[in-house]
């Protein structure tokens, strides 16, 4: 294949960055990979390999009934390397795919270094380069890359601590346990969705909670806490914290009941949790205040004992932990570049996608669109029909509340419009029949 002299800087060689890297070089440009590696480490990596896999070999779901799943198959359909390489260093892991993680470092390193049109600089970024350029520089973004991003942010942030609250399934949970309902019929009179406790449900839940098992910080998340304390989160405290100050302090604070009558009591209740929608369509809810540090069995275990929620399916666990990540709605367009500046594109956990595999698929877009851009073709909107374009337009609108990182999830995907029989595996497999179908369209009408 002959190679454009156009080129394009990826700045980060992690997962998305190496995918943004394959991406346009598969599309004919030229590309420059700045990594800081093996020259810099940061806390968290050990090996001076490229997308190094650092908390868990663990790619997820193999299933595409599986939101997680179903994104490995779009990318698979759109030539990933990173789901080549997981392909090829695969290690029995039942449903899910998971790698040996040196093979798998070692085969995209190869891959990258060995590759005509991709030249890899061993250097700190302090900031792009001049044309276009793909910042990937992960959750622990260095120093100097951090106050160049700070510069362009404008009054946005730019996060260094992730503290959330869980995320659910909204079809997962039991309606006749709860009552939608605002505080005082404030707002829209039911904009929340509202789990009574009684006085017997809240002490079980209160006992439960305070001995609940926390999850084990890794070594450059312990650092940054020790040197911050946990004062950082006083505005987000983990709810068990909380609780340990007194039996009564949730119910003067994210559990307080007053002024949310239960229609079926007439009176409020002993205690309340409440739900917020995570988008408009109701198909993600937030459960408000319940930042959290528990292990996720735990929080499976303890929070399945509220109201309502026995059943309840988590599609994002609470966490607290190291997370550099901008507030990318308004920010970021669909196509991962910034608003109002076409030549600046982002990829990976920074831009708020949450995940081994979200960070890759967050590459191959960027990297597929950079490479159209520089070559003065139209972008491609995969589309909210697809994980990969879900994932994107809501890094590029959010939720309904605050802008939170996310995994891949058929809450942000747009819904079928129809109704399915067969319970919800079988939507799910409508819905990846839809998401393949319009990956193929796009392969035959835009990669022409």
């Amino acid at each position: 294949m002959e190679y454009s002299s156009k080129s394009i800087t990826v700045i980060g060689a992690g997962l998305a960055g190496c995918e943004a890297a394959w991406q346009v070089a598969k599309l004919g440009a030229r590309v420059t990979l700045v990594e800081m590696k093996p020259r810099k480490m940061t806390p968290a990596h050990r090996s001076p390999l490229m997308a190094e896999l650092v908390c868990s070999n663990s790619l997820r779901s193999a299933d595409v009934t599986n939101a997680v799943g179903l994104l490995k198959e779009e990318m698979r359909c759109l030539g990933s390397l990173i789901i080549e390489a997981a392909d090829n260093t695969a290690v029995p892991a039942g449903s899910a795919l998971a790698v040996d993680r040196e093979a798998f470092s070692s085969y995209i390193t190869d891959k990258i270094r060995s590759h005509p049109a991709i030249t890899v600089v061993e250097r700190e970024a302090e900031g792009p380069s001049e044309g276009i350029n793909i910042i990937a520089t992960g959750p622990l973004t260095s120093g100097a890359m951090a106050d160049y991003i700070k510069t362009i942010l404008g009054r946005r942030e730019l996060y260094f601590f992730d503290a959330v609250a869980p995320i659910i399934d909204g079809e997962t949970i039991d309606y006749t346990k709860v009552f939608a309902a605002s505080r005082y019929g404030r707002g829209g009179g039911d904009d929340y969705l509202n789990c009574p406790m009684t006085r017997e449900e809240y002490d079980a839940f209160y006992d439960a909670l305070i001995s609940a098992r926390v999850a084990e910080l890794h070594d450059f998340d312990a650092e940054a806490q020790a040197q911050a304390s946990l004062n950082v989160f006083s505005g987000c405290m983990p709810i068990e914290v909380m609780a340990r100050r007194g039996r009564d302090t949730l119910l003067f604070g994210p559990m307080k009941p007053v002024g949310l009558i239960d229609p079926r009591t007439g009176r409020e209740a002993h205690a309340i949790v409440q739900l917020r929608r995570e988008n408009k369509s109701g198909t993600m809810y937030n459960i408000v205040g319940f930042q959290t540090h528990l292990a996720f069995p735990e929080q499976k275990r303890v929070f399945s004992m509220i109201p309502g929620l026995e059943k309840a399916e988590f599609l994002r666990y609470g966490v607290i932990h190291r997370n550099t990540y901008i507030d990318s709605p308004g920010f970021l367009t669909p196509f991962y570049s910034v608003v109002g500046n076409d030549d600046l594109y982002f990829a990976g956990q920074i831009t708020g996608v949450e995940g081994y595999v979200e960070s890759a698929a967050s590459g191959l877009v960027a990297g597929i669109n950079a490479a159209r851009h520089l070559f003065g073709r139209l972008d491609i909107d995969f589309t909210e029909r697809t994980v990969c374009g879900a994932m994107a337009h809501y890094v590029a609108t959010g939720g309904a509340g605050s802008f939170v990182p996310m995994n891949a999830n058929f809450g942000i995907v747009e819904p079928l419009g129809y109704k399915v029989k067969g319970g919800k595996r079988a939507k799910n497999a409508a819905l990846a029949e839809r998401s393949l179908a319009q990956i193929d369209e796009i392969i035959k009408t835009a990669f022409d």
